[in-house]
């Protein structure tokens, strides 16, 4: 039967694959997983128990008492001013991407895309039949956006927005607030939309993260996502959201219904909950992310993998050209011979060849052994 060209052209992401190998082979070290090996929070875990029996739906925005709290959240947090009638919840924040491209975009209509960047993005774009276009963010750049390379690819009448992600995967750079100005002059002199993806907003080292729907002027033309997953250690629980003007959230609502009607009841009561909780669960977290970030920075470099420290996310994304222009020959090379999961740069993106990402959301010891292993694996490698 037939199978439409649009799926067929989507790109089958190779990180499952590594799962699966994962999966099979014990002996395999791990460093492809995209989610915090942390457990759920105590308060968590024992607040389920109480609200296990929930089995109703919510309506397709969300909780109201979710999206106040999230309100609140915003402005403290974000310094997003936001009501609660302009936040959607979703299952997790692709959902939540993917409703926002569909309400925003027509057909052949243009969204400019960092390269590298998290796979998602480009392929949600050609789901709703529109054109992903790549500008290059190099090393040289700390993996940020050139702002005249930016400004060059907006075609005018045809691209109709940017996607930002910062804290970034895979690169786990953070854009400075001047760099944010300089993308909203863009957006505001070419009357475009800006996608802010911050799943990463909790996880930040040495700079801060600003939110870009926070800046003057920004917040009608501003879908800022956010998700509980990275920050309080529920990736099943597939809480994510959007904060955007009235006409957005409107049209996702309406998009939404015939998505996945309404996102978890059991799931958006547990996320309420987490947002009551103390800072020193993520604070804890986050200490835990540095010393391994600083651990696995340290021996890339060593090895003779050029790696730049990550400013925010748990992520490394280091430059493999002194042994290997493949990153896919690379990676299943480390795979089949040292027994190290990693990600192909090239997954991210065609800029992203050269590379490979590693997760540091794994125990210090397995890194400690990965990293062990990669360096007598290159040893056996000549530059």
């Amino acid at each position: 039967m037939h199978i439409s060209e649009r799926e067929r052209d989507l790109p089958k992401a190779v990180l499952n694959d590594i799962m699966n190998a994962v999966e099979k082979d014990k002996s395999i070290i791990s460093l492809g997983a995209g989610e915090p090996d942390f457990k759920l929070p105590k308060p968590l875990q024992d607040y389920i128990k109480k609200v296990k029996d929930i089995n109703h739906y919510t309506p397709s925005g969300g909780l109201k008492e979710l999206r106040e709290a999230l309100s609140k959240k915003l402005m403290k947090d974000n310094k997003i001013n936001v009501n609660p009638d302009n936040i959607i919840i979703t299952s997790g924040s692709q959902e939540a991407i993917l409703l926002a491209l569909t309400s925003t975009l027509d057909v052949s209509e243009r969204v400019v895309v960092p390269d590298p960047c998290y796979l998602g993005y480009i392929s949600a774009i050609e789901l709703v039949n529109a054109s992903p276009v790549s500008v290059p963010v190099n090393e040289d750049c700390d993996f940020c956006f050139d702002p005249d390379k930016l400004r060059r690819s907006v075609l005018p009448r045809k691209t109709k927005g940017i996607i930002i992600n910062s804290p970034s995967n895979p690169t786990g750079s953070v854009f400075s607030k001047k760099l944010l100005e300089q993308i909203s002059d863009i957006a505001v002199d070419n009357d475009l939309w800006i996608y802010s993806d911050e799943a990463y907003e909790k996880i930040v080292y040495d700079k801060k993260h600003v939110s870009i729907g926070s800046l003057n002027g920004m917040s009608d033309r501003v879908a800022t996502f956010q998700t509980f997953s990275k920050g309080y250690s529920m990736c099943g629980f597939r809480v994510g959201y959007c904060a955007g003007p009235p006409n957005l959230i409107r049209a996702m609502n309406k998009a939404h219904t015939y998505t996945s009607i309404a996102p978890s009841t059991l799931s958006q009561k547990v996320a309420l909950k987490a947002l009551s909780l103390s800072p020193r669960y993520i604070n804890s977290m986050v200490k835990e992310y540095r010393r391994r970030r600083d651990m696995i920075v340290m021996r890339l470099n060593s090895i003779g993998l050029h790696t730049i420290k990550p400013e925010g996310a748990f992520y490394t994304f280091s430059n493999i050209q002194n042994y290997s222009k493949d990153s896919f020959r690379f990676s299943k090379d480390l795979l089949n011979k040292a027994k190290v999961a990693v990600v192909p740069g090239a997954e991210f993106g065609v800029n992203g060849e050269g590379y490979i990402r590693c997760s540091y959301a794994t125990e210090y010891h397995k890194i400690e052994e990965g990293m062990n292993r990669i360096d007598k694996f290159l040893g056996k490698k000549t530059l």
